[in-house]
């Protein structure tokens, strides 16, 4: 895990986290287990696992209770990944071929089921009826997020105020799921579990605005998949949206003239990322970003002042500063 360092307090949790989800995947078909085990390899900051543990610290912690559940948090997540590189006809994911690259398409779905579905099982066993209504919710929102993704393709008429939507339903709500859910299994009070919903939702919307940035300016290698890979898939983020909006009338021009097409070049795709990259496109975004962080450390003032709400305050500040 690539941010282990910010999780002293849960460290020996987080690795039971991934303890349990290698033992909980096996599954009978061979090519299954490869592909889950070849999942969890590529690594992950299992940010929701983390605030699943993290949370129910604000309650009455039992961590042969909390465990399973984090690491279902996990496995919703992984079965979006799967699912995303299909849709995106993603071949690299952290730097490693992905489960479609590996498999094809119809496998990648049906794994990608199957991952749920294995999450599914770990909740149903906690009878809790807040925790089954929020994911149901969440797992809602995040399909129509991905779907108004899919719908917006390549559609340069876009505003910030949507993309702000679409970012909560694929980004945001899982995070923001994760900070209440551990609180409620672990019983902590109400104020703390609304407080935690806030505070994930805020550092969900600064996580994909700055991952949205990430793709423009980090370096190929640490990314873990090629600069400009959203562009090339037809996803209009943040940076670009700007600059069609309040760019100069050249810039505008230049932008529309390489990317109103499914079939833009390489080349046209490389001029776009080094345009935004010289841009006030990044700093603007990541002033954004940093805004909902602020928001995010806000929320924190009203938990209990001790380690558990110093790991959060670190949290968001990685968030905020991070290159990967």
């Amino acid at each position: 895990m690539q941010v282990n360092y910010l999780f002293y307090e849960i460290e020996g949790e987080l690795r039971q986290v991934e303890e349990y989800l290698l033992e909980y995947i096996q599954a009978g078909h061979a090519d299954l287990r490869k592909s889950f085990v070849h999942l969890l390899k590529a690594g992950g900051k299992r940010i929701r696992p983390a605030f699943a543990l993290l949370s129910a610290k604000y309650g009455q912690y039992e961590s042969g209770k909390i465990i399973p559940l984090a690491a279902a948090l996990e496995l919703i997540h992984m079965a979006t990944l799967v699912h995303d590189d299909v849709i995106d006809s993603s071949i690299i994911r952290r730097g490693r071929q992905t489960v479609k690259a590996q498999y094809g398409n119809n496998f990648s779905l049906h794994s990608g089921d199957f991952l749920f579905a294995k999450a599914l099982i770990i909740i149903e066993k906690y009878k809790n009826n807040k925790i089954n209504q929020l994911l149901a919710h969440v797992s809602v929102e995040m399909c129509q997020g991905e779907l108004e993704q899919i719908a917006s393709a390549f559609k340069l008429e876009q505003n910030i105020r949507n993309y702000f939507y679409r970012i909560k339903r694929k980004t945001s709500l899982l995070i923001s799921a994760s900070c209440q859910i551990g609180a409620i299994a672990a019983q902590a009070d109400p104020h703390i579990v609304k407080t935690l919903g806030r505070y994930g939702h805020y550092l969900g919307m600064a996580f994909q605005i700055t991952d949205d940035v990430l793709d423009f300016i980090a370096d190929e290698k640490t990314l873990g998949k090629p600069v400009g890979s959203d562009l090339r898939q037809g996803i209009i983020t943040l940076p670009v949206i700007y600059l069609l909006n309040c760019g100069n009338e050249a810039v505008k021009k230049s932008l529309w003239e390489k990317l109103n097409s499914p079939v833009s070049s390489q080349d046209d795709i490389h001029d776009v990322v080094e345009l935004i990259k010289q841009s006030e496109a990044i700093p603007y975004s990541l002033d954004i970003a940093g805004l909902y962080v602020e928001k995010a450390l806000k929320e924190l003032e009203m938990l209990p002042a001790n380690e558990i709400t110093e790991s959060l305050h670190k949290l968001a500040v990685f968030i905020k500063r991070r290159q990967f």
